[in-house]
């Protein structure tokens, strides 16, 4: 059996605080997802001026980022490349880049969404979250 590292509450606040002070920096109005290996919500702020859809694309690209244990970008590449059948995936919503996964020893143990700008700049702030925690 192996054993998993979880995301803990102060690893949360870490990312989270992280994230925003990029998106500050950069003034910047998004929304920001933290979620589980799972897909579940651990934390969401919506910063002042981001636009009301970002607070329902941030956390599907979290979660579809933890679910596929990667960044939801490649679905969007998937996607443009021509393969549009991949639109009917069940339960992958976030299919745009901007859902980057947590990785602690090769492990998903979670993902951070941001949606609100640019969705290079959204995958920007995302792993300036991340790399808060030392990954």
């Amino acid at each position: 059996m192996k054993t998993q590292s979880t995301l803990e509450l102060s690893d949360v606040q870490a990312i989270a605080a992280a994230a925003q002070a990029e998106a500050q920096k950069n003034h910047w109005a998004v929304s920001i997802a933290i979620v589980d290996a799972g897909g579940h919500l651990l934390h969401f702020q919506r910063l002042d001026g981001a636009a009301p859809i970002s607070s329902h694309i941030a956390p599907a690209k979290a979660k579809t980022s933890a679910l596929g244990q990667r960044e939801s970008k490649i679905y969007e590449d998937v996607i443009n490349g021509g393969r549009y059948s991949f639109l009917s995936a069940p339960t992958i919503e976030g299919m745009l880049e901007g859902g980057v996964p947590i990785v602690k020893d090769g492990i998903c143990i979670g993902a951070v969404g941001v949606s609100g700008v640019k969705s290079t700049e959204d995958a920007q702030i995302a792993k300036a979250g991340i790399a808060a925690i030392g990954l």
